[in-house]
């Protein structure tokens, strides 16, 4: 097989690129090692910047974002029983975020691309990224039974922190920086409708909680636990006990009960590798960089990088210029360090530290008094949550 951009990875970051390629009219093939089944059920983040809702619309896969999607206006701190609301669109000249579950975006995304798009292949395993420094880079992949090549003019790894892609480039030509944070998260699904109209960022001497929502329907919510933590320790009513505590305030607030359908636990860290080229493949997404779900940066840094590369990508087919290919890495990090820092501030202000003391526990407080009581400080967290603008 031939190509000029192959892509790998199925994500949303994988066919976001296929699809704004596609519109350039620039050839793709994109290879998933996993089933439809399994892609389209991969469950992820939901909240999406404005960035990320543009772009989505640019690409003509917004149909049902824009009749499904939850626009919020805003979220709520919680600390010393006490509930403050931020409004970003007074605080950010008009932005907002939307919740619209990532596996719904992918299942859009996926529809279009079987419909009219380029090639996407299912179940098929990318094995290795051959000579990426030559002209004609090389992925080696496993497809229906058989090894198999796609010959390329580029690769784009979108295949997550542990695909392939990152693993072609050599030790000397790259390095990844990354923190461990002592801490894991608790995330449930439950079938009842949420119990706020916005997320909740609630801080607590026994460890943070967050309530998000899937749909009017279905509420999605976490709890800060210790590393190791087995769900077989924590029942339902355990679980619904512990959150009611953590969101507890001195106001008319109940949180609403029911059905736990789904439960993890996911340990939290963050991770840059720089650059995000090297020779013909680039690296989006996962692949490149994660970061705690605290700041909710994980799926709109992704798109953010595909936009800047589906436009790298166009002015090389229109014009011939590399320009922004060769700037490509350098613009992304940019934005990855500063989502990278803010998803860390938000994350150490939030967490109750393991081996923090009150010293600590006083900073923390110092630092959420500090943000609901400054018309600056909540802007600039404001700016951060919505989404920093794309780099030019």
């Amino acid at each position: 097989m031939r190509t000029t951009v192959g892509i790998i990875g199925g994500g949303p970051a994988g066919l976001l690129l296929a699809r704004l390629l596609h519109r350039a009219g620039i050839a793709c093939v994109v290879l998933e090692s996993r089933t439809r089944a399994y892609a389209e059920g991969r469950q992820r983040a939901g909240m999406l910047e404005q960035g990320t809702v543009d772009a989505l619309r640019a690409a003509g896969a917004a149909d049902r974002l824009d009749v499904e999607g939850m626009v919020h206006h805003g979220i709520e701190l919680r600390f010393d029983r006490e509930r403050h609301h931020l409004d970003f669109p007074a605080l950010t000249g008009g932005r907002t975020v939307t919740i619209y579950a990532q596996t719904e975006i992918v299942k859009d995304l996926i529809a279009l691309q079987l419909a009219d798009g380029p090639p996407l292949l299912f179940e098929a395993e990318a094995l290795a990224v051959e000579q990426p420094q030559s002209e004609a880079p090389v992925v080696r992949f496993r497809h229906e039974g058989r090894e198999r090549t796609l010959r390329c003019v580029w690769v784009a790894g979108c295949d997550g922190s542990h695909g392939v892609a990152r693993s072609a480039f050599p030790a000397a030509a790259g390095r990844t920086y990354a923190h461990d944070y002592p801490y894991s998260w608790l995330g449930v699904t439950a079938e009842v409708p949420p119990s706020c109209d916005e997320l909740i960022y609630a801080r607590h001497a026994r460890g943070f909680a967050l309530h998000s929502m899937r749909s009017p329907r279905v509420s999605r919510l976490y709890l800060q636990v210790p590393h190791g933590t087995s769900l077989r320790d924590w029942s339902d009513e355990r679980i619904w006990d512990e959150l009611a505590a953590r969101f507890a305030v001195d106001a008319d607030w109940t949180l609403r009960r029911g059905p736990i359908t789904a439960r993890s636990v996911t340990e939290m860290r963050s991770l840059v590798h720089e650059p995000m080229r090297h020779g013909r493949l680039v690296l989006a997404g996962d692949a490149a960089h994660i970061v705690p779900p605290t700041g909710a940066k994980g799926l709109n840094l992704a798109v953010s990088d595909v936009r800047l590369l589906a436009r790298a990508f166009t002015e090389l087919h229109a014009h011939g210029s590399t320009r922004l290919l060769d700037g490509y890495s350098d613009l992304c990090l940019r934005r990855v360090w500063q989502a990278t820092r803010f998803s860390y501030d938000m994350t150490r202000m939030l967490h109750a530290q393991p081996d923090g003391d009150a010293f600590d526990h006083r900073m923390q407080l110092a630092r959420l008094r500090r943000i609901t009581a400054s018309r600056h400080a909540a802007a600039e967290l404001a700016a951060n949550y919505t989404g920093l603008p794309l780099s030019p």
